[in-house]
């Protein structure tokens, strides 16, 4: 009970095969670590390494083959699907790498949605907060097609912090930008992280953005290799 109350995340024999062939291919093995509130922590690795795998598991899109995954206290695999969604949409937010706008919403619409499903009134007053602290302010109505990356990422970053998430999953972030403009995002991530308190968990296989978080986990060939606080 100690560590549900003192970490955000404890993940414990964490596992993950799939089929492949007449055997199996074991994509992460007995993976345990934990995460206190507010830390930043990057999962670095070379391809392949079971990164994205990871994320996906932490925040609940995928189902591991075993271990215990616990948010703030709650056994995420204990639920089911519809618990799990109910789950991270109370503690959690996610920024892939490739946006994940909805096409037919404009800017504002995006960043209502989180807040609408969860049955907040003050949805529109929030994300309008939000596109402004991101920079936006003047782009609320244009859409996805109408943004540039950058733009989008700040849509999507927007999005995931409007509900004030426990918990931010961010999946190489800037792996569709250019330099300058993925360095914006990760300013805006870590500012937004300190201001909000949130917990951050992001892959990347930027050295120099993985040099920014207080902690690293790198992960080799589904295990983890290292875990070291800076």
């Amino acid at each position: 009970m100690q560590l549900a109350i003192e970490n955000i995340i404890v993940v414990s024999g964490l596992t993950k095969s799939v089929p492949n062939g007449a055997d199996s291919l074991v994509i992460l093995h007995d993976i345990s670590f934990a995460v206190r509130p507010g830390e930043t922590l990057a999962v670095v690795g070379a391809s392949g390494s079971g990164k994205s795998t990871l994320l996906a598991l932490l925040a609940g899109l995928d189902t591991p083959s075993g271990g215990r995954v616990q948010i703030a206290g709650e056994d995420l695999y204990a639920l089911d699907e519809d618990g799990r969604a109910a789950l991270r949409g109370r503690l959690t937010g996610f920024v892939f790498q490739s946006f994940q706008l909805m096409p037919h919403l404009n800017a504002l619409e995006n960043v209502m949605l989180p807040l609408e499903l969860a049955g907040r009134k003050d949805a529109e007053a929030v994300a309008r907060e939000t596109l402004n602290r991101v920079g936006l302010g003047q782009r609320l109505r244009h859409y996805p097609k109408h943004l540039s990356g950058g733009e989008q990422q700040r849509v999507a970053v927007a999005r995931a912090f409007a509900p004030r998430p426990k918990i931010l999953f961010a999946d190489e972030p800037t792996g569709n930008l250019d330099t300058i403009t993925g360095a914006t995002i990760i300013d805006l991530l870590f500012e937004l992280n300190r201001e909000l308190g949130t917990t951050l968990v992001l892959v990347t296989h930027d050295d120099n953005i993985a040099a920014r978080c207080s902690r690293h986990i790198r992960l080799a060939s589904g295990k983890i290799e290292s875990d070291t606080v800076t």
